[in-house]
């Protein structure tokens, strides 16, 4: 049996699949590569280089392999361009997942995990949220994502198909032995940016509000070391082939760090300061949001490795300095 990787050549999809690889599994990605890299796909596994939306390449990829799960992590995640564009979003999202959710259902594919996002839940108090506050996001990438989780929900209940929906927090750091990271060139991650500039590839770090109703006015986030986030994926495709119900899982660490905390934890890293310029807030960010995350440790049996900024930082910055060295040809 095989297992496809949509959104496989991006950033948290290929750190999936090299942990797949790497457990001996058969790994099919399927990718546009319009912001993933085709050199970040393990040679083990296979590429084809398509889209999600696209139902006689789905229908052809799923008659060829027999497949007993799909990972899917394609998608659009720039909470500010989903203010600006709601209805590419809705089309990236939500329409082609529900084209994939289809075609996976006509082709008896069993289990379904998919990439959500704490956007979900909208604006909350700075205590941490549990999946069982009601979700009311704040931009149509939020919206976007709690459709599909509604999608699998009603899929679960129509057609059987059992699905693992997990709600990503902040998203951070690189493989810890160098191999892979967050390589898009225009990516927003607040970490990632962080790095380009200590690196200086960015003249300043823009800092976007604050004034928030935070400890230090910044906004809050609860950030998780990107090999912990698909260790708990690796868990739920276990837990699920074990007959394990399906659900909805956040995961974090539990612990919020403002903007000015990644920023301090990057000087310490990286033994110098950053330049820094304050800017007016962004549209649909949220002031703070941070993870009730015993849920995943209880029922999948989660137990994060790298509950650490520093760390986190430390393994992304190193990815910086090889991306940068890969980038001019070194």
């Amino acid at each position: 049996m095989a297992i496809l990787v949509t959104g496989g050549a991006g950033y948290i999809g290929s750190h999936m699949v090299l942990a797949l690889v790497e457990r001996g599994e058969q790994v099919v990605v399927l990718d546009n590569l319009s912001t993933g890299m085709w050199w970040a796909v393990q040679p083990e596994a296979k590429l084809v280089e398509g889209d999600i939306g696209d139902e006689a390449l789905l229908d052809r990829i799923m008659a060829e392999h027999r497949f007993d799960a799909v990972v899917h992590f394609a998608g659009s995640i720039v909470v500010p361009d989903s203010v600006r564009d709601p209805l590419g979003y809705y089309l990236n999202n939500t329409v082609k997942s529900r084209m994939l959710m289809a075609c996976a259902v006509k082709a008896g594919i069993p289990r379904f995990i998919f990439s959500s996002t704490a956007a979900v839940y909208g604006n909350v108090p700075a205590e941490p949220v549990f999946e069982d506050r009601p979700p009311a996001p704040v931009s149509p990438y939020g919206a976007s994502k709690l459709m599909t989780e509604q999608m699998l929900k009603d899929s679960h209940a129509a057609y059987g198909l059992q699905f693992i929906a997990l709600r990503y927090f902040n998203v951070a750091g690189g493989d810890p032995r160098g191999r892979i990271g967050q390589s898009t060139p225009r990516a927003t991650h607040l970490i990632k940016v962080a790095c380009q500039t200590a690196l200086g590839q960015r003249e300043r770090l823009e800092v976007f509000g604050t004034d928030y109703d935070t400890p230090d006015g910044t906004c809050l986030r609860d950030y998780i070391h990107v090999s912990d986030l698909i260790a708990a994926h690796v868990d739920a495709l276990d837990y699920l082939r074990k007959g394990g119900d399906s659900g909805i899982f956040n995961c974090g660490y539990g612990k919020g760090y403002s903007v000015l905390d990644v920023i301090r934890a990057v000087e310490r890293v990286n033994g110098a300061p950053l330049p820094v310029q304050y800017a007016p807030r962004r549209a649909g960010d949220p002031a703070a949001i941070v993870a009730g995350a015993a849920r995943v440790r209880e029922v999948l049996g989660w137990q994060p490795r790298h509950e650490n900024l520093d760390f986190i930082v430390e393994t992304a910055l190193n990815w910086e300095r090889k991306l940068a060295l890969r980038n001019a040809g070194g």
